[in-house]
């Protein structure tokens, strides 16, 4: 018996001998190439300069407002930030309907370091366009710039023909480039200091003589939001009905640098990149392993109803995803305000935290002089400098709009004014919602640049709403 178990264990170490090194046996911590759902992908590793995955990572798609990558590097490079930028005719009135834009108008000065947050928080249009004829004396001429600056950097497959990506037949680059064009980008200490920033105070123009507050667009860079992803460098987010969604996005943990690009999107942009980042830091905890192929999916799901309400720094993760980005964001809510009867004010069942990136300039904020947030039994009220509340009236404070009762109460929830338009208010802060999604009870209405809601019509980026508010396709 002993020597039928000798002459067993002799035949299986010569087995593993003779096969074990073809039967590829795979250790259960090795990483696993992820299933990405958008049609075109990349993960590079800017520390080594190693692509680490590849799908349709040479296809030429359109970039929409990742563009602007390109468009903040030679800006850096070839001007100084305290430079003016004087807005001419044809940079502000040069845009496709709907395209996102701070109503920039022809004569405004701005400062060459406030044009770049506007162009990588609020991604807006017009801002492109001012900042290459700034840097190059028209657009062409700074198409050509780009072009040449691609071709510096390896691009083999890009065509730039404008500075912020709106549709173009002839627009076009790929995964692979623009991890190329990023990594150029995140090399530059000001650039990440400028893409690390999640809020910033664009100044007064003559359409907005107060001053813009604008909150970066992607979300994975928010500390504290449900998609912050740690070690986040930065990043930028692009819409076009054409490109679908485009996200690049860059993170380091360790030493090793990943940059992420996501393509031809549909909604999964966030999920997609995730899982890129995270199989990149897993491949890098197990000695650098090497470029996988990619692996068709199916999309990626994301956490259902994690997020009620979107705005530009927070879209919701859901099939109805507003993706727009190079075209006005725009919010939708679910219950139909102008079709009831009932008191709109009453309606705070939404997320309360809609417009989180309203708190820091919200009740509670500390201002100069005598003015102030203060509460009285509950309730959040404001102070001016002279010490008498804000009454019956509406305010802008720290860049957002704020509505007060004939008490001083400041008002939450659903609001109509005198023309029978609906506004909505978040509740526990009052900020007015603008250029948001916003969801109530599974269905969706759309509130515009000057926070009333949308009806009967068609939304910036192509949805429809009906004559009650509600989406409806």
């Amino acid at each position: 018996m002993q020597e039928k178990i000798k002459k067993g264990l002799c035949c299986l170490i010569a087995a593993l001998l003779l096969f074990g090194g073809s039967i590829g046996v795979k250790p259960a911590y090795a990483a696993t190439a992820p299933q990405i759902a958008s049609e075109g992908a990349a993960l590079y590793n800017a520390t080594t300069g190693q692509f680490l995955y590849e799908k349709n990572a040479n296809q030429q798609f359109y970039p929409a407002s990742i563009t602007k990558f390109m468009t903040a590097l030679l800006v850096l490079e070839n001007s100084s930030q305290d430079d003016v930028v004087v807005f001419s005719d044809s940079a502000t009135g040069n845009l496709e309907s709907g395209a996102v834009n701070l109503e920039l108008t022809k004569g405004d000065r701005v400062k060459v370091r406030d044009c770049l947050y506007g162009l990588m928080l609020k991604s807006a249009n017009e801002v492109a366009n001012g900042l290459a004829e700034h840097v190059s004396g028209s657009v062409s001429a700074f198409a050509q710039k780009m072009n040449r600056r691609a071709g510096q950097l390896g691009c083999t497959n890009t065509n730039f023909v404008n500075p912020n990506g709106l549709n173009n037949a002839n627009h076009v680059t790929t995964p692979h480039d623009m991890a190329l064009i990023a990594k150029a980008c995140f090399d530059r200490a000001d650039f990440r200091a400028l893409d690390q920033t999640t809020s910033y105070h664009f100044p007064a123009t003559k359409k907005r003589p107060n001053g813009t507050d604008i909150t970066m667009g992607h979300r994975m860079i928010a500390p504290g939001g449900s998609d912050y992803y740690p070690g986040i460098l930065g990043g930028k987010t692009g819409y076009t009905s054409a490109a679908g969604n485009t996200l690049v996005t860059c993170a380091e943990r360790n030493g090793v640098r990943l940059i992420a690009v996501v393509m031809k999107s549909k909604r999964t942009q966030y999920a997609d990149t995730r899982a890129l980042l995270d199989y990149g830091f897993q491949l890098a905890g197990e000695s650098g392993g090497k470029k996988q192929e990619a692996v068709g999916g199916e999309t990626a799901q994301e956490t259902s109803g994690r997020v009620q309400a979107l705005t530009a720094n927070s879209q919701a993760q859901s099939q109805q995803e507003n993706p727009a980005e190079n075209q006005q964001a725009v919010s939708r809510q679910t219950v139909s305000p102008a079709g009831s009867q009932a008191n709109p004010a009453s309606r705070q069942e939404a997320n309360p935290s809609a417009n989180q990136n309203q708190a820091l300039s919200g009740p509670g904020a500390k201002l100069p002089s005598q003015a102030g947030w203060l509460q009285r039994n509950g309730v959040w009220a404001y102070r001016e400098a002279n010490g008498e509340l804000v009454k019956n009236a509406r305010r802008e404070i720290n860049g957002a709009q704020y509505w007060f009762d004939a008490d001083g109460n400041m008002k939450e929830g659903w609001q109509q004014d005198s023309t029978g338009a609906w506004y909505y208010l978040a509740p526990g802060q009052g900020a007015l919602q603008q250029n948001c999604w916003l969801q109530y009870r599974n269905q969706w209405y759309y509130l515009g640049s000057d926070g009333k809601m949308l009806t009967d019509s068609r939304t910036p980026d192509g949805y429809r709403v009906n004559r009650e508010g509600v989406w409806i396709g």
